[in-house]
């Protein structure tokens, strides 16, 4: 019996050592998992912020018509150069995204509203009727055309983070109704 016993003596430790390097292999596995999870998220966070400081950039473009008389200088309020703006997310005073117009919003195409075309009823129409009976002065009067065109602008905006390596660009078209004097000098 104590034969037996005095085999067995060094199996437990055995074991127990097996058993210690499998549990290690799954936590050193597991924690390694748990870190690319966090960069993955990391990345789509940042990724998801640079996306929204694009659009965001975007929108505030198209609601200015600067875009439409300069679109060389198409940003109000430029950070640096001209057609840039800087997103600070935190509010802390300090930029993590800058989005710059690259190329400068460009018409792609343009069309003239004939004056038969134009709702009277509408405000909007009411304007691009305005000084049709003058005869003189007028852009188009003897072709039938309105004081208004329609166009269709390509936008495109690229942002870069400041401390990562995200870049992201978004292009957008955007259709507007603009009058003929600024069909003129930016769409033709």
């Amino acid at each position: 019996m104590n034969a037996g016993i005095r085999g067995q003596e060094g199996a437990t430790l055995v074991i127990a050592l097996i058993m210690l390097v499998v549990i290690t292999l799954l936590a050193v596995s597991t924690l390694s998992t748990t870190n690319m999870n966090l960069k993955v998220v990391g990345n789509m966070q940042s990724r998801g912020e640079a996306l929204h400081a694009t659009q965001q950039a975007i929108e505030t473009v198209i609601s200015t018509p600067l875009f439409i008389a300069n679109p060389a200088s198409a940003v109000l309020n430029p950070c640096g150069t001209a057609n840039t703006l800087c997103t600070d997310l935190t509010g802390d005073g300090t930029p993590e995204y800058t989005t710059r117009l690259n190329p400068a919003p460009a018409c792609v195409s343009v069309k003239p509203i004939k004056v038969s075309e134009l709702n009277f009823s509408s405000a909007e129409d009411l304007g691009c009727a305005a000084g049709q009976a003058q005869q003189f002065g007028v852009a188009g009067v003897g072709s039938g055309n309105s004081l208004c065109a329609n166009t269709t602008w390509d936008i495109t905006a690229e942002t870069s983070a400041t401390v990562s390596r995200t870049r992201v660009t978004v292009t957008q078209g955007v259709a507007m109704r603009i009058n003929t004097d600024d069909m003129t000098s930016s769409c033709l």
